[in-house]
């Protein structure tokens, strides 16, 4: 036990406390930093590698625990930040400029709340500190802006050097580009492949996103040339997979995470939404109307992780409804804390990759 308080006294009893996803020390990692002393009072900064930690809490208490150990420590003061990773680079992929992380949401099927879970998890990533951006590539059934209380809202054309940029809009903490910013409320998108294909890079590649942490991207659903563009352009941190308890939702939801595999992008998990129904005049019951437990056994037959699974509520679709998404609108319910949660597990994941 070292005898004297300083700050390479304070580093070495940190050397043991680790980050509990990665595996590692934390001063190995340099994630403990500025150490201070005066007078007792022990300051240093914790960076972590996401603003949307799930441990946070948990680490800053080890930390804590372990600097109280010293003799003559009368407090310890810990100032939390964050750095999120640089995903790692692919030869044959282009990534975009600013952006750390892009993450797919995606389903096999449509009709299970993909776009929902993107624009929350999208949010909540927002709400942690995180830099955010969203891409909405659902071509056919543009959603986001809705969802985001930005529909009416449009994306501004500027001319640059290198030719047209698009500037995305902002609500709620995240920056958006979607199709339903460019054609009008009731006009049908009838497209082949190589227009559709042209569009997905325009969004990657021609909007000034600015530094981000994470770029979602709600995908079409289905196993189609949106998915094949974006594995092909761009290096992917992971694809993240929604489906419903129910059956066919759940044959549909392993074709395309098997396609995901087959393009050589990481899955990160799957998220059952819809997991079952909590009646407003009885919250303390829940009905499985799709069934029950089936993203669980899903994910257990793929040894892929379940990430969570998101109740039907009726504020969930009323949030969606009015451009307030739940986990800004009813943070406290049931539904909000899942998606919460399932946001800081896709985060975690992430940079656990990005550091391996």
């Amino acid at each position: 036990m070292l005898d004297t308080l300083s700050a390479e006294s304070v580093l070495e009893v940190l050397k043991p406390v680790q980050d509990p996803e990665l595996q590692k020390s934390l001063v190995a990692l340099n994630m403990i930093r500025n150490v201070s002393i005066d007078q007792g009072k022990v300051r240093f900064t914790l960076v972590l590698t996401t603003p949307a930690c799930p441990l946070r809490q948990f680490i800053v208490e080890d930390c804590e625990r372990a600097v109280k150990t010293l003799p003559g420590v009368e407090s310890v003061e810990v100032e939390v930040t964050a750095e999120t990773p640089q995903q790692k680079g692919l030869p044959d992929r282009t990534g975009i400029d600013g952006v750390k992380n892009i993450i797919a949401i995606s389903s096999g099927k449509g009709g299970v709340g993909k776009s929902s879970i993107a624009v929350n998890v999208a949010v909540a990533l927002a709400q942690a500190g995180a830099k955010v951006g969203l891409i909405d590539a659902d071509i056919y059934g543009p959603n986001a802006p809705t969802m985001l209380g930005l529909e009416g809202s449009g994306v501004a054309v500027r001319q640059t050097a290198e030719g047209e940029v698009l500037e995305p809009a902002f609500n709620h903490g995240v920056k958006l580009v979607s199709m339903g910013f460019l054609i009008d409320k009731d006009q049908p998108v009838i497209w082949r492949g190589p227009m559709l294909n042209g569009v997905i890079r325009q969004f990657l590649y021609q909007v000034t996103w600015g530094d981000l942490d994470y770029l979602i991207v709600d995908m079409p659903p289905g196993t189609g040339d949106a998915q094949l563009t974006l594995a092909q352009a761009v290096p992917m941190a992971g694809a993240v997979i929604v489906t419903t308890p129910q059956t066919v939702a759940l044959l549909d939801s392993r074709r395309g995470l098997k396609m995901f595999q087959q393009l050589n992008v990481p899955v990160l998990g799957i998220v059952e939404n819809m997991s079952y129904f909590i009646p407003p005049d009885m919250p303390d019951r829940q009905y499985d109307i799709f069934g029950s437990a089936g993203g669980e056994k899903t994910a257990t037959e793929l040894n892929i992780p379940l990430l969570g699974c998101v109740p039907l509520e009726i504020p969930l679709r009323q949030g969606g409804d009015r451009g307030v998404p739940i986990v800004v609108g009813d943070p406290d319910s049931a539904s909000a804390k899942a998606l919460t949660q399932i946001a800081q597990q896709i985060a975690a994941k992430v940079s656990v990759a990005a550091l391996a």
